[in-house]
C-alpha cells in the first residue's frame, strides 16, 4: 500500500525571498550607521575626526579601488598595520569587494610574514611604513609577491615606502558611491587570522560573515554596551579582528579612538580627554594602568568599562583596576571562536564579598555568551562532561555559529578540532557548581604573553638548532607584567659551553623578540621512564625561579 507523506503547511509555499531573507553580514551595520547616524563621530585619531557618513564613503572607495586592481570574490587582501583608521576601514572595505581580510600580527618576523602571505595567497598587501623593515625582506624571498600599497601615516617618522602608491591615493581612485552586495551565502569567508597553534607554522583560521555578525552582536549583549560608546583601541585589530569590535562599533554608532602604540601616558590621556567609556586589552595593559602615576589616573573622573582576556589576569590586577575606578569584565575565547565567547557574568550573590574576593571570582573564565550555543567541560578522550564540583579537570569544548569555518588548507587539523561535533579548545579547566568555568592548565603548551600566543615547539626548534644545545624544553613562567613569558630549560652537549646571553642573542636572531625566553636554566631535563620530558615538572620549577 502506498503511503503519502503528510503535507506540512509550514513548509509549503513559504519560501525564502529577497523580501524575507538576507544573508547575515556585519557590513550591513556600517550601512545603517551611515544612514541613521551620519554625523556621529566614527573615528578619532589625533586631530583627525571622521563621522559615519565619511567612513562609509571611504570604505566604499576602498572596495571599488581594490576591484579595479583585480581583486575578485575569494581573494585575500592582507594588512600589516597599527590600530589606525586604515585598518578599521579595511574591516568593511575589503569584504565589500568580496575579498577576505587578513590582518597580520605586527609583531611577527619576516619569515612568518612571508609564510602567511604565501599560504593565504595574498593578492594585495597594504602595509604601514613602520613595518617595512620586516615586510621588505619577506617580499624579497617570495617568488610571486603581492601588489604592495603603503600606509604613509604622518604620525610615524621613519620606515620606508615600498609600495606602488599610498593608501590615500588608492582611495582617491575609488568610487564613494560604489554599490556593494551582501554575500550570496552568509557562510562565505570574511576574514583570515593566523594563530600559532602548537606547531612552528601558524594555522589560518577562517571566519564567515554569519559568525562575524553574531559575535559583533554578542559583544554588545555580553558587555551591556549602550548606544554611542567611545571605544579606545588598546586591543590590536589584528588579533581576532579586534575581537570583532570594528563591526560591533558600527551597530551602536560608537566612536573608535585609534591608537598607534599602547603607551601608558597616551592611554590615560586619551581616556580622560576623549571620555573613553570602553576598552579591551590583555592583562599586561591593565597591570600597566594599575601601576601608573596616580596624578594621571586622577584625571579620569568617569566610569570606564574594561574587558580583558589572555592568560588569566591575576586577581590582584583586577582588584587594582577596580580600586582605580575601572569596572573589569573577564572574558575567554580563542582565535578559532572569533575571540571571546565566554565571560564571567556578574552574579549578584557576590555583592557582599570583599573587593579581593570579588576580584577572585571575576578571574574565572565564566559562562557562555548569548550567541554561543554550547560550552562544556568534558573528558578530552570520550567527551563525557565532568562533574560540576570545581575540582575535576576536563577540556573546554564549544559549539555554535561563533566557531570558525576551519583551518585554511588544513583538513586534518580542522577534522581533529571538530571531532565529536564539538570544537576542542585544548584548554583544561574545572566546572564549578554554579556553572562557571575556570581554566587550570593549557594542554597545548601554548604560552600567552601580553595577549599573544607563543608556540613552545617553535621556540624549542630554534634552541635545538644552536650548536651547543643537546635538549631543550620551553614552558610558561608566570610574569607579573606579561601574564606569562617563555622559560627555557636546556641540556648542553658534552663538552659544549655557552651562556644565557649567547642563547638569548641566538633566539633574537631567529625569532620575533616577544618569543625569546626571558628565563634560561641549564641542566638535565626530568623525564619519564619512556624518555618523555616531564613538562609539568618544568612548569613547577619555572614558578619557583
Amino acid at each position: 500500500m502506498n503511503t503519502v507523506e503528510p503535507r506540512n503547511p509550514y513548509e509549503t509555499d513559504l519560501d525564502k525571498t529577497p523580501a524575507n531573507y538576507v544573508p547575515l553580514t556585519p557590513l550591513s551595520f556600517l550601512e545603517r550607521a551611515a544612514d541613521v547616524y551620519p554625523d556621529q563621530p566614527a573615528v578619532v585619531y589625533g586631530a583627525l575626526r571622521r563621522n559615519w557618513a565619511e567612513t562609509y564613503a571611504r570604505c566604499r572607495r576602498l572596495a571599488s579601488a581594490l576591484i579595479k586592481r583585480g581583486v575578485k570574490s575569494g581573494d585575500t587582501v592582507a594588512f600589516l598595520a597599527a590600530n589606525t583608521p586604515e585598518l578599521f576601514e579595511a574591516h568593511f572595505g575589503v569584504p565589500m569587494a568580496g575579498a577576505i581580510l587578513n590582518a597580520i600580527n605586527t609583531r611577527l618576523d619576516a619569515a612568518s610574514v612571508k609564510f602567511i602571505l604565501e599560504h593565504a595567497e595574498a593578492k594585495i598587501l597594504i602595509t604601514d611604513r613602520e613595518f617595512s623593515k620586516v615586510v621588505k625582506p619577506a617580499l624579497a624571498e617570495m617568488a610571486a609577491p603581492p601588489l604592495v600599497i603603503d600606509i604613509d601615516d604622518p604620525a610615524y617618522e621613519g620606515g620606508e615606502l615600498i609600495g606602488v602608491m599610498d593608501y590615500e591615493a588608492l582611495l582617491a581612485d575609488g568610487d564613494p558611491d560604489f554599490v556593494w552586495h551582501p554575500p550570496a551565502d552568509e557562510w562565505q569567508a570574511i576574514a583570515l587570522n593566523y594563530t600559532s597553534g602548537t606547531t612552528g607554522n601558524p594555522k589560518g583560521v577562517v571566519y564567515h560573515h554569519r559568525g562575524a555578525y553574531l559575535n559583533a552582536v554578542d559583544n554588545i549583549l555580553r558587555w551591556g554596551m549602550p548606544i554611542k560608546p567611545v571605544y579606545l583601541w588598546t586591543l590590536p585589530m589584528f588579533h581576532c579582528n579586534g575581537w570583532c569590535f570594528p563591526w560591533t562599533l558600527a551597530i551602536n554608532a560608537g566612536t573608535s579612538v585609534c591608537l598607534r602604540a599602547v603607551r601608558l601616558e597616551t592611554v590615560l590621556e586619551l581616556i580622560a580627554a576623549e571620555k573613553v567609556t570602553h576598552f579591551c586589552g590583555a592583562p599586561i595593559v591593565l597591570n600597566m594602568i594599575v601601576n601608573g602615576p596616580e596624578d594621571m589616573k586622577a584625571k579620569i573622573t568617569h566610569k570606564v568599562e574594561v574587558m580583558t582576556a589572555g592568560a588569566a589576569p591575576p586577581a590582584a590586577v583586577i582588584e587594582g583596576m577596580e580600586r582605580a575606578g575601572f569596572n573589569v569584565t573577564h572574558v575567554y575565547g580563542l582565535t578559532e571562536v572569533y575571540g571571546p565567547t565566554m565571560f564571567c557574568a556578574w552574579n549578584e550573590r557576590w555583592e557582599s564579598l570583599s573587593l579581593e574576593d570579588k576580584a577572585r571570582m571575576k578571574a574565572r573564565q565564566g559562562v557562555r555568551g548569548p550567541m554561543m550555543e554550547g560550552v562544556m567541560v568534558a573528558d578530552p578522550i570520550d567527551m563525557t562532561p565532568v562533574p560540576q564540583d570545581g575540582e575535576t579537570m576536563g577540556e573546554i569544548f564549544m559549539r555554535g555559529n561563533n566557531v570558525m569555518k576551519g583551518y585554511l588548507k588544513n583538513p586534518a587539523a580542522t577534522g581533529e578540532s571538530f571531532r565529536g561535533g564539538w570544537f576542542h579548545t585544548g584548554d583544561l579547566a574545572v566546572w564549578h557548581p554554579d556553572g562557571y568555568v575556570e581554566i587550570k592548565d593549557r594542554s597545548k603548551d601554548i604560552i600567552i604573553s601580553g595577549g599573544e600566543n607563543i608556540s613552545s615547539l617553535e621556540v624549542e626548534d630554534v634552541l635545538y638548532r644552536h650548536p651547543a644545545v643537546l635538549e631543550a624544553a620551553v614552558v610558561a613562567r608566570p610574569d607579573p607584567k606579561w601574564g606569562e613569558t617563555p622559560c627555557a630549560f636546556i641540556t648542553l652537549k658534552p663538552g659544549a659551553k655557552t651562556s644565557r646571553e649567547e642563547i638569548t642573542a641566538w633566539c633574537r636572531d631567529h625569532l620575533a623578540h616577544y618569543k625569546v625566553p626571558r628565563s634560561i636554566v641549564f641542566g638535565a631535563l626530568p623525564k619519564t621512564s619512556t624518555g618523555k620530558i616531564q613538562k609539568f615538572e618544568l612548569r613547577r620549577q619555572a614558578k619557583e625561579i
